[in-house]
């Protein structure tokens, strides 16, 4: 089964064929009209100048006077899947936070899955749009939603949390995961294969991706490198297992059917290679059995445990060390980094306010003298007017 896509893969590997490879994907997939993206109105909800959704598969927002969001409603009729792929919201973006929850809401997600950090290369990647355990609560009034953060599981590559999403207008409240994939860098591919697919059948046990749930949001910070190949893996995971022949799946063909809904999935050469080889790992897991009975789970110190699937262990011995290792200090890491970038976020609102301030002062400080020269000029007319009455 899996020697037709591993020797393909050998083959674009030993002939450094990756480059070629993914320049003929993008040079073969389809362009579609992106208008409304480029209205006037809606050049700055869009972080990435070249990164629109279509017309035909952008999301549309139903409660709100701007229907517009940049995301896209990516769908794979035979293996029954759908995502949404969005851009990360940011303050910035106009506070494009309310109408992120807006879209979960109206489009029913179970599950968001999130691929960045919110803090990435010393700068700001995202908003902190989900409440942390020092403040359980967030307020969006411009969309009427409350989030509180109901419970936290960390792992030493990603976190799980379970949040409560409530409507305001219609005091409807719906539980919401939130996975957190901590450790993939921009541009980038995280280290092996078996962390990732930990992470993806996580997402998958909760039922978060199954039709009878509305399409799951995935992100990352333009909503098309890392979350792309998310959406790939998964598909083609699906197909495999739904196929009589899993050798069948093409996944160049796959990804250029994708990229019909949402344009520049996958961002780089190293994300196409890491697709391929997540997938041929993760079809050896579930297709040997039930993926989750073919992974083991390796319980470190006083930690949650870390699992890797059996397949993956004669390939990647050198992970064994790492799990059986302190992991310790990768939460508190990331736990650093949250606290810094909520830390930052919170001064960049406090600057915003006083510079908001700052300018209500100096317009005062501009018409305190105009209109007391106009106040003593009517003072003075009014007198004036007075006096020759009185004559």
């Amino acid at each position: 089964i899996y020697d037709t896509m591993e020797q393909e893969f050998e083959d674009i590997d030993s002939s450094g064929r990756w480059q070629n490879l993914y320049n003929e994907i993008r040079n073969q997939a389809s362009d579609y009209p992106y208008r409304v993206a480029k209205l006037p109105v809606n050049r700055n909800l869009n972080r990435y100048r070249d990164v629109s959704p279509y017309d035909h598969s952008r999301v549309k927002l139903e409660n709100c006077e701007n229907d517009y969001i940049n995301a896209s409603l990516v769908a794979v009729t035979e293996a029954q899947r759908a995502y949404i792929l969005s851009q990360v919201c940011r303050l910035s973006l106009q506070n494009t936070c309310g109408h992120f929850w807006l879209m979960i809401w109206e489009q029913c997600t179970k599950a968001v899955i999130m691929l960045n950090r919110v803090i990435e290369k010393g700068s700001e990647k995202c908003a902190q749009y989900w409440p942390t355990t020092d403040e359980l609560q967030m307020s969006f009034t411009d969309t009427g939603f409350v989030v509180r953060l109901l419970s936290e599981e960390d792992q030493s590559h990603f976190t799980i949390r379970v949040l409560e999403l409530q409507n305001t207008k219609t005091g409807e409240s719906r539980e919401i995961y939130h996975f957190h994939y901590t450790t993939w860098p921009d541009f980038g591919v995280p280290e092996s294969p078996a962390s990732f697919l930990n992470f993806l059948f996580k997402v998958r046990e909760s039922g978060s991706l199954d039709p009878k749930h509305g399409p799951s949001v995935v992100h990352c910070s333009a909503g098309i490198g890392r979350s792309g190949t998310f959406a790939l893996v998964d598909t083609c995971l699906v197909l495999m297992d739904r196929r009589e022949n899993p050798s069948s799946v093409d996944i160049q063909r796959v990804l250029l059917g994708m990229r019909e809904y949402r344009m520049g999935l996958i961002q780089t050469p190293d994300q196409l290679r890491f697709s391929y080889m997540a997938v041929i790992e993760g079809a050896k897991l579930i297709l040997t059995g039930n993926s989750a009975a073919q992974v083991t789970c390796f319980k470190v110190g006083d930690s949650d445990g870390a699992c890797m699937g059996l397949g993956l262990l004669e390939n990647h011995s050198h992970l064994v060390d790492e799990l059986l290792g302190d992991t310790s200090h990768l939460r508190e890491k990331r736990h650093r980094e949250e606290r810094i970038a909520s830390t930052a976020q919170r001064v960049q609102q406090m600057k915003q306010r006083l510079t908001d301030s700052e300018r209500k002062r100096e317009k005062w400080q501009y018409w305190r003298p105009i209109l007391l020269y106009v106040g003593v000029g009517t003072a003075l007319a009014v007198g004036l007017l007075c006096w020759m009455y009185s004559q």
